[in-house]
């Protein structure tokens, strides 16, 4: 494995997360608004900071598996950050549910989530990510 930067997608804002330098680990990292700054161009400084290999985006997909105007949205994005950062490879999990888990993970943990939407995205982030490696471990064996 290798470092990788996890990417959840919203209409306002963007929640990061990365993996540890061996790409064992993941961990939230910031939440973009989009309304402040570029986010391709946060998510180059990011990349290059960390020393990304990979950019793990969530593609959210219906619960029937088919794409729907969300999931269009993600791809129009991902061609943006394609265009902008070519060298690393950019790969799709499937989102579907990960915000709903990343929720229920905070609330188990004692966080109250009603005001915290940017903790919410990164930690969907931190999904995203966990289940990138899940696949590729998977992979592996």
């Amino acid at each position: 494995m290798h470092p990788a930067l996890g990417i959840d997608h919203g209409d306002v804002r963007i929640g990061i997360a990365a993996t540890d330098e061996f790409g064992l680990l993941a961990f939230p990292v910031e939440t973009i608004d989009q309304t402040r700054c570029d986010p391709v161009e946060r998510i180059a400084e990011l990349a290059a900071a960390r020393r990304t290999r990979t950019l793990v985006l969530g593609l959210p997909l219906r619960m029937d598996g088919r794409e729907g105007t969300a999931a269009a949205k993600v791809q129009a994005f991902a061609k943006t950050v394609r265009r902008r950062l070519p060298e690393l490879p950019l790969v799709f999990v499937d989102e579907t549910l990960t915000t709903t888990e990343a929720t229920a993970k905070l609330r188990e943990a004692g966080r109250k989530t009603r005001n915290h939407r940017s903790v919410i995205d990164q930690a969907a982030a931190v999904e995203i990510l966990n289940l990138w490696m899940a696949e590729a471990l998977n992979d592996i064996h």
